[in-house]
């Protein structure tokens, strides 16, 4: 079975792999607004990760069923600091869409 078919049932991906694809949430005033209107969570990923990896992780950290996943990469904005020119990082940004009915608290407070 191959990681590259998105047809195949149950995709097989080290648990390891998985653990360090999502790299932080992303909590800001857009990501909640989103949050509330289609139930999507954004999150920082590897520059590497696909759909796939992403989807599989969030299902295995957070026991939720995904719909769908987008992705994009944002550039790293190059900033002064007197003479000195420095880059930000370039990301990776997940928006992950939860199934009708789910939900991902990451506040981390009980509900």
């Amino acid at each position: 079975m191959s990681a590259r078919n998105p047809s195949s049932p149950k995709l097989k991906f080290d648990e390891g792999r998985l653990m360090q694809v999502l790299v932080a949430p992303i909590v800001s005033e857009k990501a909640t607004m989103i949050a509330d209107k289609t139930n999507a969570v954004t999150f920082k990923v590897l520059q590497d990760a696909t759909k796939f990896e992403i989807k599989a992780a969030v299902q295995l950290m957070f026991k939720v069923d995904v719909q769908s996943v987008a992705v994009l990469n944002i550039k790293g904005k190059t900033k002064r600091f007197g003479k000195s020119v420095g880059r930000r990082d370039n990301i990776r940004k997940a928006y992950v869409t939860l199934k009708p009915g789910q939900e991902l608290n990451l506040g981390g407070e009980a509900a």
